[in-house]
Formats: C-alpha cells, sequence, structure tokens
C-alpha cells in the first residue's frame, strides 16, 4: 500500500509547500502523456500499458494530496490568500492529473490506432498543451516570493508576464486541436465512424490539459488583484 504524503511535514510554516508538492505531482503525470501518445503510434503496447500505469498511479498520489490537504488546511489563516481561492486553485491544478487520467483511460477502453496523416500534427498539440502544463507549473513555483513581497512589485510583475505567455501557448493549443479536428473530418471518410467519435473526444481531452493550465494561470492573476 502507498504511503500517504506527510502533509504536516509538507505545511512547514504554510500551506504553500503542500500546493507546490501537488503539483510536482501534477508535472510528474502530466509528462507521461507524450510517452503515451508515442508509443500508442509505435503500436507498441507494453509501453502503452506502462504509460497508462504511471498516469493512473500520479494521478492517485495527486487526489491523496488533495485529500489531505482539504482536511489539514486551517479554516482561518492568517495570511494573503483566502482558504477557499487557495482550494480553487489546488482543484484547477489538479484538473490537469484528472484530464491525463481521462485520456490514458480511453485508451485502455478502446484500442486506438493513430491515422498516419495525424501523427505529427497529433505530437505538436500534445506537447504544446504539455508545455502550457509546465507554463502554470512554473508560475505556482513563484508563490512563495509572491507571499513576500505581499503580492505586489517586481514579482508580481513578473508573474503577470508569465501568465500572459501561458495565455499565448494556450491560444496556440486552441488552433492547433482545430486544425487537427480538421483534418480528422477530412479523413473520416477512410474511418470507422466510432472511432471518428472517439479521436474527436481525444483531441478534446488533449486541448483541455491547456485550457486547465490557463486556468490555474488566471488563478494566480486573481491573487495578485486581490
Amino acid at each position: 500500500m502507498r504511503k500517504k504524503p506527510q502533509i504536516a511535514t509538507m505545511f512547514g510554516k504554510s500551506p504553500f509547500k503542500a500546493l507546490q508538492a501537488h503539483m510536482g505531482i501534477v508535472k510528474e503525470c502530466v509528462l507521461e502523456v507524450p510517452l503515451l501518445f508515442d508509443a500508442l503510434i509505435k503500436g507498441e503496447q507494453q509501453a502503452l500499458t506502462s504509460q497508462q500505469e504511471k498516469i493512473f498511479t500520479k494521478e492517485e498520489e495527486a487526489d491523496i494530496l488533495v485529500d489531505e490537504l482539504r482536511i489539514h488546511l486551517p479554516r482561518s489563516l492568517f495570511m494573503a490568500v483566502d482558504r477557499r481561492d487557495l482550494l480553487d486553485l489546488l482543484k484547477l491544478q489538479d484538473n490537469m492529473a484528472d484530464t491525463a487520467q481521462d485520456i490514458a483511460g480511453l485508451m485502455m477502453e478502446r484500442d486506438m490506432s493513430v491515422p498516419q496523416e495525424m501523427v505529427e500534427p497529433l505530437q505538436a498539440l500534445v506537447q504544446r498543451c504539455v508545455d502550457a502544463c509546465m507554463h502554470s507549473a512554473t508560475i505556482v513555483e513563484r508563490i512563495d516570493e509572491l507571499i513576500e513581497t505581499g503580492f505586489r512589485g517586481r514579482e508580481a510583475s513578473d508573474v503577470e508576464t508569465m501568465v500572459e505567455q501561458l495565455s499565448s501557448i494556450e491560444d496556440e493549443t486552441d488552433q492547433m486541436g482545430r486544425d487537427l479536428v480538421q483534418l480528422l473530418f477530412s479523413i473520416e471518410d477512410n474511418m470507422k465512424p466510432v472511432s471518428v467519435m472517439f479521436w474527436y473526444q481525444l483531441i478534446q481531452w488533449i486541448g483541455n490539459l491547456g485550457d486547465h493550465a490557463e486556468d490555474v494561470g488566471n488563478q494566480m492573476r486573481l491573487l495578485i488583484a486581490k
């Protein structure tokens, strides 16, 4: 049985270390997604199963930490961040791990094959959405500096700039997703209708990784605004 995270030691002087620890697990989970698609494209079933298991394991670890943090987070915090805002940020982070699990789960439930025309744009979309998630994690890593400066000054401006950069990355993923859907529909006559349906869903979920990453950035922006 997996040992639960020692939430008390993560808290230290504040709950932010636990929040960042959770994001660290989310990063590890999301970083397995490109390897998942690489295995799918190559038709390597053993590698595909291994990646699925890694994603499910990391998502479970993230969920355990979420539950522990919710239980141990004090009702009254003497800090610059409201408890509700902190829990909202935690949920937004966790959405990325949940989506990675959804993607891996669909591949477990159905034998997917990648049309050759979709290989390169699919890999590009996956990687750019993962880039968005990694960028959001970097923003969360700056929360310590934001606390020290009272969410003001140069640190706040730097984070605002990072959030803008994240928004630009997410805009790219939106366009890449639309292009990939158009490509899917252009070759649908050569595919089974149910396969088209599943691929459409999968593309949406890949794009959701970028959406959730942007949500994290926007929540950090909200903390600065308050």
